[in-house]
């Protein structure tokens, strides 16, 4: 992917279809419709999963509460859902397995009735799934338990086991963006849309962009525009047609950031009730325990969702009857929050809005916009979208992708860290950081450190984070800001923002050194990025007088 030369081909070329919004659903779509043979524009006005999809709980789910809630009551709408995410569990880990794979969840139960019913419910779970490639649930004895996850409460009476998968859902999208842009489309990061152009139907026929690097304007043509801008949907919808009505509710979800060692497990915990009738999880993500999440309406779209010092409260308490040693607020490395794009609907609440998507046409504008949907289901969104921009076209095409293998993904084998090391003489977690992330081009990577030996340097002690990989980010990933590399390509601002601030002024160096920064934008964009983490810090309620960053 080459930033300036997808801008120049933005300006020059006609597409059949152009994509607002690079999260999950849009640049699913774009690879989508660039394996029908569609000419293809992906636009974003941040980075490639630059809000929601990069904030997600990196679940890949049926939704267990969605099969409770759609047999207590009965509803079709909620059991199809889950069926939906439960058949396309496999198609994920299997299109992208160095970024996604299966996951243990432990549920701790206090009595044997408890067990009985949720053991009654991951049953029908399994039985829904129909995939054998996923352990089968068991009850597990308080021993069985224990052994599995150690710090689990002893209070407890035993712990019922499931299976769901697991992904890096920022890294995720980016191969999906990258795998669109081997298949044809053109991608570009940091291109906002400012304005449509409409013709004498009253159908858009262009669309008006601001490179937000650079200010350059730049106009992109194309014969439809699908919008895939999740809780942002209804700002281009009237951007498109000021007569439609508002179809998204904001919802604000929050995880806290913990040592592993709170579980010390390669599993994680399903709490399947709270107070207010949420289900919360704590799971394993590298060194850290994300826990999460929250569910509340949220009406500042403008301002990027934070944690704040009640959310913290609210899920280490949450946490605490499951857990023999209950976490601090000390404890907490870090937090992020995400914002949902639910679906207006008559019901009451956040927590019960369905999770479903819609694709929508408006006759008047000619727009189509892709609204709702969660992470498990982003290809299903996605062929949904263009099946029908393909009727929109008059040139429907069969839809591929469900056996596509995204970068990194085809031949990929965990195992073959050890060649790499063997190769290139890099430690050892160094070499399984790489598989796991780059997948089958981790060689790509590492073979940088053979032209210079500094290359191989770790960013931080005790990490796996080398420096060729910024130069990489930025080479083939179009990762052009700090938080490109620190947020997203790695995941390195969501498990910890000390560690965050200790390794911005290196990568810094190294991103100055690609990019042609000078000295003053190098500190300029380091001194505003260390702001930015002290900032969130100080939202959460956390203590900033020995720890702050700037």
């Amino acid at each position: 992917m080459n930033r300036d030369a997808a801008k120049r081909q933005l300006q020059t070329d006609q597409f059949d279809i152009c994509i607002i919004g690079a999260g999950a659903s849009g640049a699913g779509a774009a690879l989508d419709a660039a394996l029908r043979g569609y000419r293809v524009a992906l636009i974003d006005r941040g980075d490639f999963s630059g809000e929601t999809s990069s904030r997600s709980t990196k679940l890949i789910h049926g939704g267990v509460r969605y099969l409770e809630q759609a047999i207590k009551k009965l509803d079709l709408a909620q059991l199809k859902q889950v069926r939906h995410g439960l058949a396309e569990r496999r198609t994920v880990i299997r299109n992208a397995p160095h970024l996604a794979h299966p996951l243990g969840l432990l549920t701790p139960v206090f009595s044997r009735f408890e067990g009985l019913y949720i053991s009654f419910g991951l049953a029908l779970y399994d039985f829904f799934a129909h995939d054998s490639t996923f352990p089968k649930g068991q009850w597990l004895s308080r021993k069985q338990a224990l052994a599995t996850m150690p710090t689990l409460t002893p209070r407890m009476h035993s712990a019922v086991q499931y299976y769901d998968g697991q992904l890096n859902d920022a890294r995720y999208a980016l191969a999906l963006a990258q795998s669109a842009a081997e298949a044809g489309a053109t991608v570009a990061n940091y291109v906002a849309l400012t304005g449509f152009s409409h013709d004498t139907t009253g159908r858009v026929n262009q669309a008006t962009l601001t490179d937000q690097l650079t200010g350059d304007s730049l106009t992109v043509r194309a014969k439809l525009f699908l919008n895939c801008t999740g809780p942002y949907a209804d700002a281009v919808r009237l951007m498109a047609n000021p007569a439609l009505e508002p179809r998204i509710r904001p919802s604000k979800g929050v995880h806290i950031v913990l040592p592993r060692s709170v579980l010390n497990s390669d599993s994680a915990i399903l709490i399947p009730k709270t107070p207010d009738g949420r289900v919360v999880f704590a799971i394993p993500f590298g060194d850290s325990v994300f826990v999460g999440t929250t569910d509340d309406d949220y009406h500042s779209l403008s301002e990027e969702p934070v944690l704040e010092p009640a959310e913290v409260d609210y899920l280490l308490e949450t946490l605490a009857p499951y857990v023999a040693e209950v976490p601090k607020r000390s404890d907490v490395r870090a937090g992020f929050g995400g914002i949902r794009p639910l679906i207006v609907s008559s019901r009451a609440d956040t927590k019960t809005l369905l999770r479903d998507h819609e694709v929508e046409h408006d006759e008047t504008s000619g727009l189509l916009s892709l609204l709702g949907g969660k992470w498990t289901t982003y290809r299903l969104m996605a062929q949904d979208a263009i099946d029908r921009a393909g009727a929109q076209l008059n040139q429907p095409v069969a839809c591929t992708t469900a056996t596509h293998y995204l970068v990194g993904g085809e031949g990929y084998h965990f195992a073959d860290w050890a060649k790499l090391q063997q190769q290139y003489n890099l430690p050892d977690d160094v070499c399984q950081h790489l598989l796991r992330t780059y997948g089958n081009r981790a060689d790509r990577v590492a073979a940088l450190t053979r032209t210079d030996a500094s290359l191989a340097d770790r960013l931080l002690d005790g990490q796996p984070y080398i420096r060729a990989e910024v130069l990489y980010q930025v080479e083939h990933e179009m990762a052009v800001t700090l938080r490109d590399v620190l947020a997203r390509r790695w995941r390195l601002e969501l498990a910890d923002w000390q560690l965050t601030a200790q390794a911005a002024p290196q990568v810094a160096d190294l991103m100055a050194q690609s990019l042609g920064w000078t000295t003053g934008q190098r500190d300029s964009y380091l001194s505003d990025y260390l702001s930015l983490l002290t900032a969130f810090r100080e939202q959460a309620g956390m203590p900033t007088d020995a720890r702050s960053f700037a």
